[in-house]
């Protein structure tokens, strides 16, 4: 994309914003749609119809054709189906329509989107229902209305409607936590969330010559290169003019869409980046992250690349996540995670870190499960990432200040002091400007928390959803508590001790990399579930299901239809995986070792005849041949193991983890040493140090 606009002007330019819906409703529907996202109450037909019209108008002034209800069903990426806005008149004549009962409500035929048993697939019937807080947006020629998909039952089978659920219920608990401050101002508290997206970028006639990459998005074979990081100079170093004509691009159609890309930089790997935006709402931010991940891959086509989001595309080199910033803020500006300046705000900020400490220790589980993915299992836990076991990360400052108060010792900073919760002054608890502890997977950053275990491709719902919801239990519990006490600052100061004492095993401030924390975590209690097949099974222990028809945010059927989904995408990856590792071997691989391995031969015999020395070639012939009757074995054995999976879901999940995995994984090795003696101009695909280094 190129502009002649300022920036000021561009950012938003294509979003249906509030400040565009002020200029162009009357007061009264401005009104209405302000009291219907701040109060929640419903907008009437007439409403809707000047903000449709107003918003058709908007769009059509600026090259639009068409709508469409853009949402995000179970599939990992946004839908859409367009209409256009012509409406025939007579005479061979049409007229551009576009009414609120369009905007409010849409049916697309949406049997064929995963559901995991909600819907039969012969019932065609989904509804799609604005979300008047996310606005609308253009893109490519259609006025984009965020919306909610559901069934025609009403149940969930989409990723915002739960996030909206969890965003109101985790703002309904933290006001009563308020109020028993004195805080009468704040009306509502909002998840606040900023994710910094990873990415590698990769030349696309490369991309196309890659089987692999076009079917699974990540490589199956590739032997190691000889570069790689190890030099650590692509890290924040120089951003190469092919990339930084990407980034340009990138950033200007994202700031058009009112996405404010703040950062960006080369990350570890080569050909590895991130871009990472300002810190919005949970639900904007959600959106938005959607719509970044598809921008992108546009972006990278029109330059001739190919954006990957897979977690690990190449071996051998760091894979790509997603780390999630979360917090929460009130609508009077205060961040309920920033330690204040006076007693009654130090109190709150640790009742809230206290609240945060007991839910992550008591649902680690499914926080765990929220980021399970075929894709990631190649991260977590593999010195690059945070291991699959979760703690949290305080810091030095805030976890001496914790330690305090569970013995009741003197917290020695400058002065020494007892610290008295609601009495004395806290510290400062300063941003670790260290590095965080980029071993941890959920750090504390001075006013917030970084959930690092995200994978790139995911969405970031699942994991903000868990979140929400788990503070929100913790909250209402607290609130349960203090609000019938007669003595609010001494059940204050026992309920922090009592919470922060019962939950101390999950802080750990070391190295998550090192085994003998992995040893010590056991100890401790803590899960390691290491796989995505292992985690899956606590997405539906009953006390994850309670938590969530508790708060209202899935009922018992949306959370088991979403474990269904869930299992079932991991068999069908691995199944699709192993499929195209067949294909590459028998179709690709095995005849170009062979040739290779033949025209060896030949030269051998030739220089036989000539009384040369042949040694290389006859030493690498047999080597060849050898490792090609081990490839072929191996292959046909992936290929009679993924014809014998077994029919039952969570058999068949367990069965592609014991059985597919290691077979994929022997013949990877065996191809990877044929890489490294074949010919490379008989090697029937580009290699790592082409795909790395072509950007």
């Amino acid at each position: 994309m190129s502009t002649t606009l300022h920036l000021p002007e561009l950012f938003g330019s294509r979003v249906f914003n509030e400040e565009t819906m002020k200029d162009r409703l009357s007061p009264a529907s401005y009104g209405a749609w302000k009291t219907c996202v701040t109060e929640g109450t419903a907008l009437d037909i007439s409403t809707a119809n000047e903000i449709a019209e107003a918003m058709k108008q908007w769009a059509v002034e600026r090259g639009a054709t068409h709508f469409t209800h853009w949402f995000q069903p179970m599939t990992g990426v946004t839908a859409e189906k367009h209409d256009s806005f012509i409406s025939p008149t007579g005479g061979g004549r049409i007229m551009m329509e576009f009414s609120g009962k369009e905007l409010v409500r849409g049916e697309p035929d949406a049997s064929s989107f995963p559901s995991g048993g909600l819907r039969a697939t012969f019932e065609a019937r989904g509804y799609t229902a604005w979300d008047p807080t996310s606005f609308a947006f253009l893109k490519e020629g259609s006025l984009c209305i965020p919306t909610i998909f559901c069934s025609y039952s009403g149940q969930a089978l989409d990723k915002k409607m739960p996030l909206l659920r969890s965003i109101e219920e985790v703002s309904r608990q933290a006001i009563r936590i308020l109020r028993l401050f004195g805080d009468t101002e704040s009306r509502k508290v909002m998840a606040q969330v900023g994710p910094e997206q990873e990415y590698f970028l990769i030349d696309k006639q490369l991309f196309g010559k890659r089987k692999d990459l076009r079917m699974t998005g990540r490589t199956l074979f590739g032997a190691k290169p000889p570069r790689g990081q190890e030099l650590d100079d692509h890290y924040f170093g120089a951003i190469k003019p092919r990339v930084a004509a990407y980034m340009k691009d990138l950033d200007e159609t994202l700031w058009a869409l009112g996405i404010p890309s703040k950062t960006k930089h080369n990350e570890v790997a080569p050909s590895q980046h991130e871009m990472a935006p300002i810190y919005t709402d949970a639900n904007t931010a959600c959106d938005q992250n959607q719509l970044v991940m598809e921008v992108m891959k546009k972006v990278a086509d029109r330059h001739g690349l190919v954006c990957l989001l897979h977690e690990k595309p190449f071996a051998g080199v760091n894979g790509s996540g997603k780390h999630d910033n979360w917090s929460l803020s009130t609508d009077t500006g205060k961040n309920l995670f920033k330690p204040g300046s006076t007693p009654s705000q130090n109190a709150r900020f640790l009742l809230f870190l206290a609240a945060f400490v007991k839910g992550v220790d008591e649902y680690q589980d499914f926080l765990r499960t929220t980021v399970a993915t075929a894709g990631n299992d190649h991260r977590l836990g593999a010195q690059e990432a945070p291991p699959a076991v979760l703690s949290i990360f305080l810091g030095d400052e805030l976890n001496a200040v914790v330690e305090s108060i569970i013995q009741g010792t003197e917290y020695k900073d400058a002065g020494k002091k007892t610290l008295e919760i609601g009495v004395d002054v806290l510290p400062a608890i300063r941003q670790d400007t260290t590095d965080r502890n980029r071993t941890s997977p959920m750090a504390f950053t001075g006013n917030k928390f970084e959930f690092r275990m995200l994978g790139s491709s995911q969405s970031i719902s699942g994991p903000n959803i868990a979140l929400n919801t788990i503070m929100a239990e913790e909250l209402k519990q607290f609130a349960d508590e203090l609000e019938s006490s007669a003595d609010f600052q001494a059940d204050l100061q026992k309920l922090i001790r009592r919470t922060f004492t019962e939950h101390q095993r999950i802080i750990f401030n070391g190295n998550g990399y090192d085994g003998n924390w992995i040893a010590e975590a056991e100890r401790r209690g803590l899960a390691n579930l290491k796989s995505t097949a292992d985690a899956l099974p606590a997405y539906v222990q009953q006390k994850n299901i309670d938590l969530f028809v508790k708060h209202g945010v899935y009922t018992e059927e949306e959370v088991r239809a979403r474990y269904e989904i869930h299992v079932e995408n991991y068999r069908t990856v691995l199944s699709i995986e192993a499929g195209t590792m067949i294909d590459m071997i028998r179709h690709e691989i095995l005849p170009a070792v062979s040739g290779c391995a033949a025209e060896l031969c030949e030269r051998a015999f030739k220089k036989k005849e000539m009384g040369s020395s042949c040694r290389y070639e006859t030493s690498t012939s047999q080597k060849l041949s050898a490792l090609t009757d081990t490839l072929m074995d191996g292959c046909a054995k992936l290929e009679a193991d993924l014809a014998a999976i077994p029919s039952g879901a969570e058999t068949a999940m367990r069965y592609c983890h014991d059985v597919l995995i290691p077979d994929m994984t022997a013949a990877r090795e065996t191809a990877d040493q044929l890489e490294a003696l074949t010919d490379a101009k008989a090697w029937p695909f580009p290699v790592y140090s082409e795909l790395l280094f072509s950007v």
